[in-house]
């Protein structure tokens, strides 16, 4: 007896269905290099602040640069990792978002928190220009 044959109802091999996951080694791979990168280039960033107040002169009175500068090219590595963990989600590179996701949240609190103190120190330069780490000081 011939049956006739249906076409299946769903295969998962093609059409839209769930998405292939990215290969777990180079997921991890790249995750671990992508933060590896991004803590390299944060260490230069702000041993370049802290260079700029750096001075072996004992008779010459050196202030560090404001931390405005430092904080922005900060928060552009935080939308370098903000980026790198939206197209690891749309590649299915689990490992990768979520450490692209825990960089991209310590810069933000880095960043904000320099905001904080930055700002607290203009405020304080304002007041009584001065002070101790003001430009007009020494």
């Amino acid at each position: 007896m011939n049956l006739p044959a249906a076409s299946p109802a769903f295969d998962a091999a093609t059409g839209a269905g769930p998405r292939r996951r990215a290969d777990r080694g180079a997921d991890i791979g790249a995750g671990c290099g992508l933060v590896l990168l991004e803590l390299m280039i944060l260490v230069v960033i702000f041993g370049l602040w802290f260079l700029s107040g750096f001075n072996l002169d004992p008779a010459k009175s050196v202030t560090t640069d404001p931390l405005w500068n430092y904080l922005a090219a900060a928060g552009g590595v935080g939308l370098l990792a903000v980026a790198a963990a939206a197209t690891a989600a749309w590649a299915g590179a689990v490992v990768t978002v979520v450490s692209q996701a825990v960089m991209a949240a310590l810069i933000c609190i880095v960043v904000f928190g320099g905001v904080e103190v930055q700002s607290h120190q203009d405020q304080r330069c304002r007041d009584v220009p001065s002070a101790v780490g003001c430009k007009g000081h020494g």
